[in-house]
């Protein structure tokens, strides 16, 4: 009888979880999130891209000293212009930004590169003769 008291406690022993349940934890641990010591931003950057064949010119250039921005960009637009922004940002002041326009528009007549002609032959059409009788 001892025996299988034994072997009963020892089995109920091996069939305890030993890890953490899941899901639900009756006391959860709470840590707080760390706190870092937050610093003004500073940051300088700028790139241009300048590619011909396809007519794409086009770049930007920013730099921030704490609440202070100030930069620019600018784009080859369609019509020939060069389009260019300049911005600045002090604070809580907003966007400024002047835009400025080099160069004249042109507006070239539309000349369509590719016309479309038939590729088929059109078989021929059937006319039945007359039966007279």
């Amino acid at each position: 009888m001892k025996v299988i008291l034994v072997v009963t406690l020892a089995a109920a022993g091996m069939a305890a979880p030993s890890g953490p349940p899941y899901g639900f934890s009756p006391a959860p641990s709470y840590r707080p999130a760390p706190s870092y010591a937050s610093a003004p931003a500073r940051y300088s950057f700028d790139y241009a891209v300048n590619d011909p064949p396809s007519g794409n010119d086009f770049g930007h250039q920013e730099s921030r000293d704490g609440d202070h921005t100030q930069g620019s960009y600018y784009v080859q637009l369609p019509d020939g212009r060069l389009q260019q922004v300049t911005y600045t940002v002090s604070g809580d002041s907003g966007y400024l930004a002047e835009v400025t326009y080099q160069g004249e528009a042109r507006y070239p007549t539309y000349q369509p590169a590719y016309r479309p002609a038939p590729t088929y032959t059109p078989l021929p059409v059937f006319r039945p003769t007359p039966v007279y009788g």
